[in-house]
């Protein structure tokens, strides 16, 4: 009897423990998700999403951006400024502006793409960079009209003209998905999510 007793005991820790693992990696799941194109204009952590382009700098890029059945399109032309690339980004907040968020218990960003035109890379903002140049990577897919995860080290992010420093994922504030290119030409991307990994 005292055996039975003692098997139900173990049985019950045993699946006590399972259920807070379950508990638990749920929650780091849900605190991996950046955007999943839920909400209409918001990011995973409340933070409205923000589209800006070289209009601000010269150029006369032109974009539109739509968030339907949880995916983001973004599509447009880019007319560079004189003697500088253009560009079109889609800012992903992390946190309330001028705050960071530390996200050193990841390796790096995943996302969830499909890329019919144009060139796009992805930048990880901290708090550390004052000169606009963040570490990035490019984002490179097959244009064959379906979604494909890429994977994105934070080790294997670079900076473009200042001197390659160890990105600080102790204070990111955003990320930025930027459609790029150093003469006119047109693109259209669509995400599906972003996360942390």
């Amino acid at each position: 009897m005292k055996t039975n007793s003692n098997n139900q005991k173990m049985m019950l820790m045993a699946g006590l423990v399972a259920l807070s693992s379950s508990v638990f990696s749920l929650s780091a799941d849900a605190t991996a998700m950046i955007d999943d194109f839920t909400a209409p204009a918001n990011t995973h952590f409340g933070q409205p999403r923000q589209y800006l382009n070289d209009s601000m700098a010269g150029g006369a890029t032109q974009d539109t951006h739509s968030v339907k059945n949880g995916i983001l399109q973004v599509t447009g032309t880019i007319t560079p400024p004189r003697g500088q690339p253009g560009w079109s980004s889609t800012v992903l907040p992390l946190a309330a502006l001028g705050q960071a968020k530390d996200v050193s218990e990841f390796e790096g960003i995943k996302l969830r793409v499909r890329i019919s035109q144009g060139n796009i890379n992805l930048s990880a903002n901290s708090l550390d960079i004052t000169n606009f140049d963040f570490h990035a990577s490019p984002v490179v897919v097959k244009t064959d009209g379906k979604f494909h995860e890429v994977k994105i080290p934070f080790k294997e992010m670079k900076r473009a003209w200042s001197a390659q420093t160890p990105l600080n994922t102790t204070n990111l504030t955003s990320l930025s998905i930027v459609a790029y290119s150093l003469q006119p030409a047109a693109f259209d991307y669509e995400i599906d999510a972003v996360s942390f990994y």
